[in-house]
């Protein structure tokens, strides 16, 4: 279900990528707040369709929803059809859609107020306490968090190319993906960190690597990050790089990742700081950054900061 665009504004067009919850959604309302038409995508139709109906009864009527399964190129490849068809362009894509790279057994309720006074790595062992990280999980977890953000950005590259101005690419990433959890194989740390020689196919043998290693149950032994969340933080790991390449490729475009901060979304069982709308807003920032902004950059809540530590 596509919606009714018929009135919609054509100046700037902005996809986002798992946009019927949590920082997805927000980040949708804020954008559209802004002036900016949003294709909301989500791989469940109906909770896409209602979070998009839920923004227009904002008044946002410049919301639309477009399903989209990320990891599904067929899929992806007919939203890049309506997107052509309707708008022939993109300004902003926005790569928020992901998974824990876990498995959980069953739902966890929440409150506030077991989180209060715990800091932040009491908090992150409770949530990896929440489940346990399988084989299936963590192949999942690439596949979706890495390959599934590829996919989309390989297939709605020559729309943002076509952008008026600077098209912008904005991965959502984490602090789990910074480099420094390489401690263990700083040859590694320094091959991922050297953007001039890296390439898209070094990043598949990496990743295939790992997941080989996390199957045989060999990943301390050869200096894989430690739990907990490993193939989340080497999916991030992954993406941040990617991110590296792609803007060195095409400096024509804005192309950036960040981290949102610890919030409180489904993902992290409610357990972060920070709300959707605070954790959206980071993200947001980096959206809208000025024709001519920063490339290939991090940004940690809204704040350049190094892919190293």
């Amino acid at each position: 279900m596509e919606g009714d665009i018929s009135s919609l504004p054509t100046k700037r067009v902005a996809v986002v990528t798992g946009g019927n919850k949590g920082i997805g959604l927000e980040v949708c309302r804020q954008l559209a707040a802004d002036g900016i038409t949003v294709v909301l995508t989500a791989r469940d139709e109906t909770r896409g369709v209602e979070a998009a109906e839920k923004l227009r009864g904002m008044g946002l009527s410049c919301v639309i929803f477009h399903h989209l399964e990320v990891t599904d190129s067929s899929s992806v490849s007919r939203l890049a059809d309506f997107l052509t068809t309707r708008f022939g362009k993109l300004e902003i894509l926005v790569n928020n859609a992901a998974v824990s790279g876990m498995e959980h057994a069953q739902r966890v309720d929440t409150n506030e107020e077991q989180f209060v006074g715990m800091d932040k790595q009491q908090r992150l062992e409770w949530l990896n306490k929440q489940g346990r990280e399988t084989y299936d999980a963590a192949k999942n977890g690439v596949q979706t968090n890495y390959y599934g953000t590829k996919l989309v950005i390989q297939t709605l590259l020559p729309l943002l190319l076509q952008s008026s101005g600077e098209g912008r690419i904005v991965n959502v990433s984490s602090d789990a993906g910074l480099l420094r959890w390489l401690v263990n194989n700083e040859d590694l740390r320094k091959e991922l960190d050297d953007v001039d020689n890296l390439t898209e196919e070094r990043l598949d043998e990496v990743l295939d690597s790992f997941l080989k290693d996390f199957e045989a149950g060999a990943l301390e032994a050869h200096g894989w990050p430690t739990a907990p969340f490993v193939a989340y933080k080497m999916a991030k790991v992954a993406m941040n790089a990617y991110t590296r390449i792609l803007a060195r490729r095409h400096p024509e475009l804005r192309v950036n990742c960040v981290h949102p901060g610890y919030v409180k979304t489904d993902l992290t069982i409610n357990s972060g700081f920070l709300t959707p709308e605070e954790g959206g807003r980071n993200v947001v920032t980096v959206a809208l950054l000025p024709d001519g902004g920063p490339t290939g950059a991090y940004f940690d809540e809204g704040r350049e900061a190094s892919f190293l530590e």
